[in-house]
């Protein structure tokens, strides 16, 4: 290699995390924001109760509400309150004779939110919720969903060549982790980048390399188009196939075993674990049958148990076949990525790492644009490619938290009988960041980064009070009925909106260091402008 071996690693991470960073940094903060979509959702949802009751008492009030709402459905679907979410969803589908033509697809199926302790339907905004950030993360909203995937599989893969090569370059890793020289510009900036990129190594190659893992096949088809060349729905059936599909037509009218009951057994069966959902088919016949999902828990794989029984007689009719090897390490590598596994100490410090992604990838772009500023001084005039660079930096950097922050304003302030309510909430995020991305690209200064970073302070510093002047779920509520779950996001809103002022003062009292040549040439015209004074 020209320069050497450490030297080709060097401009190879500069580019790899370079040209895909900006995408990249979208990513990694809708992802980290993604290990509180539940509590996000139920922050977004303050409608909803804070459900008591048990599990077989909730169950029992969605099928009562089921059998007096959806008493013909072909099929229904129940998930039960969880402790990170507390609301009851019912979802069912009707035969053909009673879809809807009005709604077109979906005139078959119907949905419900529940309440856990009375079964009765609850009313409550529309909205995406947590669902968003973990949707945008690896869907990206507006691009058609095939497209976003490769796109996001892309950046994962320039990331993972990154951050392989940023271990090869620099010989002194751990050393430099703690190095941190303040008010050293160009130094400042890497060694910054190097902590943050030290700091959570382990889970940033986890979080690139199982990301890949989610979508390997969709970006490596050809081994089961040549091992499965007429029928790949068979690779499928067999590499992820839970229980075979129900095929039977309902017979006849029945009285189906208590729910409660099902539900022991399950739990029986499982050795105490509890139960996350389940659904009907051929609700009220005779030959009805209930599969039975178990909730998550200590489980590092996304693939858990379920259990078939016949709703009738109770008889076990079915369990989740044992995975292969290759199916069951998928299954790790997809949970690790995911983290439902996670208590919320575990949660908090992926969360934390995450953060700590989001900064090292921040401080890269931004270190690139630090290290080639000088060269354009010298030469007298910005380039467009600095010039672009200094936009991309100012309106993802900077902007990103305006977008993220303008998404929870958009929750508690557009009307809640707004048509199409939850597409508006994303519209909000997306109007908030292409509006910071236009300012950037206008006026690429020092000023519009501070600006910027205080726009973000306010915008997530007033979403507390903002929801405190529209609901009744605010900090003088949730901290006094130990909700902490609600409590929590407000008090992080306030933790980043602090954050973003002090980047903000940060930025707006920071000098560029003077680089060694700019040093001679001062210390020389004070030496002459002294010699004259002595003349």
């Amino acid at each position: 290699m020209k320069n050497g071996f450490r030297q080709s690693m060097a401009w190879l991470h500069t580019w790899t995390g370079l040209l895909v960073g900006w995408l990249l940094l979208l990513i990694f903060m809708a992802g980290t924001a993604s290990y509180y979509r539940e509590e996000i959702s139920r922050w977004m949802r303050p409608e909803l109760p804070r459900s008591t009751v048990s599990t077989d008492a909730a169950a029992g009030h969605a099928v009562q509400f089921l059998q007096a709402s959806a008493g013909q459905a072909e099929t229904w679907f129940v998930t039960l309150p969880q402790p990170r979410n507390p609301a009851m969803t019912a979802f069912w589908r009707n035969p053909e004779a009673l879809a809807d033509p009005s709604k077109g697809r979906r005139g078959r199926f119907g949905n419900a939110t529940l309440d856990p302790a009375s079964g009765e339907p609850l009313q409550s905004r529309e909205t995406r919720g947590g669902d968003f950030f973990y949707r945008l993360h690896f869907d990206l909203h507006y691009i058609p969903v095939m497209w976003a995937r490769y796109l996001v599989g892309f950046c994962a893969m320039f990331m993972l060549v990154a951050i392989i090569t940023g271990v090869i370059t620099h010989k002194k890793i751990f050393k430099d982790f703690f190095t941190f020289r303040k008010d050293k510009g160009l130094r400042s900036w890497l060694d910054f980048h190097n902590v943050s990129a030290v700091m959570g190594l382990p889970y940033h190659a986890m979080i690139t390399y199982t990301g890949i893992v989610t979508l390997m096949i969709m970006y490596l088809p050809w081994g089961v188009k040549v091992a499965y060349p007429q029928d790949e729905a068979a690779f499928y059936a067999e590499a992820f196939g839970g229980m075979s599909e129900v095929t039977t037509v309902a017979e006849g009218r029945a009285t189906p075993m208590p729910i409660a009951q099902l539900l022991d057994s399950a739990r029986a069966h499982w050795k105490g674990q509890d139960v996350a959902g389940f659904s009907v088919t051929h609700p009220g016949a005779a030959n009805a049958v209930i599969d039975i999902q178990q909730r998550d828990g200590r489980r590092l794989s996304i693939d858990t148990p379920a259990l078939r029984y016949d709703m009738v007689s109770g008889r076990l009719l079915e369990q989740t076949p044992a995975s292969g090897a290759a199916t069951a390490t998928r299954g790790v590598l997809y949970g690790l990525h995911l983290a439902r596994f996670a208590d919320w100490g575990l949660r908090a410090l992926f969360f934390l790492s995450g953060l700590a992604g989001c900064l090292m990838v921040a401080s890269g772009v931004v270190l690139w644009a630090v290290k080639e500023r000088p060269k354009h001084a010298k030469r007298g005039r910005i380039g467009f490619g600095l010039r672009l660079v200094d936009a991309l930096n100012i309106g993802a950097v900077a902007g990103l938290p305006i977008a993220f922050a303008a998404y929870f304003w958009g929750n508690r302030l557009l009307p809640l009988g707004m048509a199409e309510r939850a597409s508006a909430e994303a519209d909000v995020f997306f109007y908030a960041w292409g509006t910071a991305l236009f300012a950037a690209f206008v006026w690429p200064r020092r000023l519009m980064w501070a600006w910027q970073l205080y726009i973000g302070a306010a915008a997530f510093a007033l979403v507390p009070v903002v929801n405190a002047l529209t609901t009744g779920a605010h900090l003088g509520v949730t901290l006094r009925n130990g909700d902490w779950a609600l409590a929590g996001i407000d008090l992080s809103m306030l933790a980043f909106g602090a954050m973003l002022a002090l980047c903000g003062w940060r930025m707006q009292i920071w000098q560029p260091a003077l680089s060694a040549a700019e040093k001679k040439k001062r210390a020389a015209a004070a030496a002459a402008s002294a010699s004259g004074a002595r003349a």
